[in-house]
């Protein structure tokens, strides 16, 4: 947001400020982060919110571009809707795209752009707040969030984040029964999970769902989880059944 990364807490993004990491020196500084985390913690794969843009600015393409430039793979939420909006940081180096739930006008769009990007290019982002999906005033998505994910799946995409923006920040963990419904639908579909990680235990619990993966961003800044911890929950979450076998931990 307006150049620097920040602290998101509970979605309250008027009161987000730069981040304060034991990662950092300067706080805030994006690009500094990104490489924090690929070599410090040794993550290879990022999730960028480019709030600017998705509050209806215009997007950060400069910084993406630097942040792209320390190698790490990035999946990036810049409130596309469209194709011609996604080009835009594809071209700064996004791996990836997220198409959130927020700022989707139709799910007729979301099936465009992963016709014109392809489905490996293309993440939607079940955006919730309390459990309940956060959608443009007069979207005719207003439906619970099982029905939300299968119609993603129907537009063609074959990655979902939840990401319950009341939960991030919180420290209260994540959602185990919508995972697990959403994991017994659709068994091939790539999942990850966004919002209330904390510790080791949440990555085996968020693992046990079914969930492939987790955007963690809080309990790295604050010390809570670090490299040595992630591994140790990806040992413990080996059992039969469990996906952190082969998941992937993306810092947020």
């Amino acid at each position: 947001m307006a150049g620097r990364a920040v602290w998101a807490r509970r979605g309250a993004r008027a009161t987000y400020a730069p981040v304060q990491s034991v990662l950092l020196r300067e706080a805030g500084d994006a690009v500094a982060l990104a490489r924090a985390y690929r070599e410090t913690l040794g993550y290879e794969e990022c999730y960028v919110a480019d709030l600017d843009a998705i509050l209806g600015g215009a997007p950060q393409q400069d910084l993406l571009g630097r942040v792209a430039q320390v190698g790490n793979r990035l999946l990036v939420d810049s409130g596309a809707t469209s194709v011609e909006q996604a080009r835009p940081a594809l071209a700064a180096g996004a791996h990836r795209i997220v198409v959130g739930l927020e700022t989707l006008a139709s799910y007729a769009a979301l099936a465009a752009i992963v016709q014109a990007l392809g489905r490996d290019r293309v993440v939607f982002s079940l955006d919730l707040r309390d459990g309940q999906p956060v959608v443009l005033r007069g979207s005719p998505s207003r439906r619970e969030p099982f029905a939300l994910v299968q119609q993603a799946v129907l537009a063609g995409v074959a990655a979902v984040i939840v990401l319950d923006l009341a939960r991030v920040g919180s420290g209260e963990g994540v959602d185990l029964a919508l995972g697990a419904a959403i994991r017994r639908a659709h068994p091939n579909l790539e999942l990850l999970v966004g919002g209330g990680i904390t510790s080791p235990d949440d990555l085996v619990g968020a693992a046990g769902v079914g969930y492939d993966g987790a955007l963690v961003a809080s309990a790295l800044h604050d010390g809570r989880l670090d490299a040595a911890s992630v591994a140790a929950a990806r040992r413990l979450g080996t059992r039969p059944g469990d996906h952190l076998s082969n998941s992937r931990y993306v810092a947020d």
